[in-house]
């Protein structure tokens, strides 16, 4: 099967990891920094947008939030959001997505006068008329909103409070954004008590700039039923030869002596067996060093980033049975989308049709919406990839073949 992203961009996608302030088109940005006085590193579009992947390819998780100062600033008008959160709506169905839930932070747009209440509602009437303009064209998608708190800042609480309060203008989900080292999910306690005592799902960055103590704070403290990232839960996994676990040769007998064995600590076991989606982004990953190279997965050798797709821990996990899902992360930043994802994971690590419905599904199975929108996306999904896997099948047989 050739893998051409013309049949992956096909594909209908679920997209659980998001950010607002992370996909503004350059253009939009342009429009809104001149209106509002505000300098860009340039003001071509394509020029800034090789700024902004230059500029966060730096291998820090750091440098890669700095960025976010030109886009954010961009959007601290209500006229503002709602334009960026139409396009991200356009966005995300030109890349296939049937499903989005789109995470933004509403403290950090509030410089010019807007209240946390009016940031929600520009977003929500910009994803609605996202949405609309979608269906005039034929197509259905569905986009939800995911409030983050910022974790250097003290106002957790604040918008655990803001997300419950508007559920009903699509918001189905609380996170923890910003510094992940540092600031573990236990310093919010009472934002995500207050969440899970109005049953706010709840997914946390986690296990990206920090290790496995931060996966550990958000499962236990946060109640978290996704990771975003959750990329170094490798730390908890541990390979052995089979000679090694079973050195009596009676436990596996048979069995290649040299093969080696993933096993699971405490941390990694519940996040497979409870099937906590981990959000991956492996591009952004590769950005800002946060995934350990596949080759030194449980080996205990000391933490080296990996620097290319074949590097990235993503299949490895995915082979041992997580719940992995691919998203974009930040499309400007990493100059991505899932279609580009799929399209380096078919390259990299040869998933096919197989692979890309099942991390689907997990998408499906984690996504915060309702069961009965995940009833219709299940079947939106199957229908879609049974009519592209006849497709590709009958582009691979030969003309002889096709009319018998």
């Amino acid at each position: 099967m050739t893998q051409e992203p013309t049949w992956i961009q096909k594909l209908p996608k679920i997209s659980l990891h998001d950010h607002l302030d992370g996909g503004v088109q350059t253009e939009t940005l342009i429009k809104h920094a001149a209106e509002i006085g505000h300098e860009l590193p340039a003001t071509d579009p394509q020029e800034l947008a090789v700024w902004f992947r230059e500029a966060a390819d730096s291998r820090s998780l750091e440098h890669y939030l700095e960025t976010f100062e030109h886009t954010v600033a961009a959007m601290q008008t209500a006229e503002h959001l709602r334009k960026v959160a139409r396009d991200h709506v356009v966005t995300l169905a030109a890349d296939g997505v049937i499903y989005g839930e789109v995470r933004w932070a509403p403290e950090l747009h509030t410089r010019r006068g807007l209240s946390l209440q009016e940031a929600v509602e520009a977003v929500a009437d910009g994803l609605m008329d996202g949405m609309e303009y979608i269906g005039t064209l034929g197509g259905r998608i569905l986009v939800n909103q995911i409030l983050c708190a910022m974790r250097q800042n003290d106002r957790g609480l604040e918008i655990a409070q803001l997300a419950v309060a508007n559920r009903q203008m699509g918001i189905v989900g609380f996170d923890l954004a910003g510094p992940e080292a540092g600031y573990p999910a236990s310093l919010f306690t009472e934002a995500l008590d207050y969440a899970a005592a109005h049953f706010m799902p709840v997914t946390l960055h986690a296990g990206e700039a920090d290790g496995l103590k931060s996966i550990r704070s958000a499962l236990v403290d946060g109640r978290a039923r996704r990771l975003g990232h959750g990329v170094r839960i490798t730390e908890d996994i541990t390979a052995r030869t089979v000679a090694e676990i079973d050195p009596e040769g009676t436990l596996m007998p048979g069995a290649d002596r040299e093969a080696t064995v993933l096993q699971l600590g405490p941390v990694a076991e519940w996040v497979k067996n409870q099937r906590i989606v981990l959000e991956c982004c492996p591009c952004s990953n590769l950005q800002t060093d946060a995934a350990q190279k596949i080759d030194l997965v449980g080996t205990g050798a000391a933490f080296d980033p990996a620097r290319t797709h074949e590097e990235h821990p993503l299949a490895l996990l995915f082979s041992a049975g997580f719940a992995v899902t691919v998203n974009p992360d930040n499309r400007l930043m990493s100059s991505t989308s899932i279609t580009r994802e799929f399209v380096e994971l078919s390259r990299s690590a040869g998933f096919g049709i197989p692979e890309f419905f099942e991390m689907t599904l997990n998408a499906i199975n984690g996504a915060f919406c309702t069961f009965d929108e995940k009833q219709a996306l299940m079947q939106s999904v199957q229908s879609a990839y049974a009519q592209i896997s006849r497709e590709l099948q009958q582009a691979e047989q030969s003309p002889a073949e096709q009319e018998g």
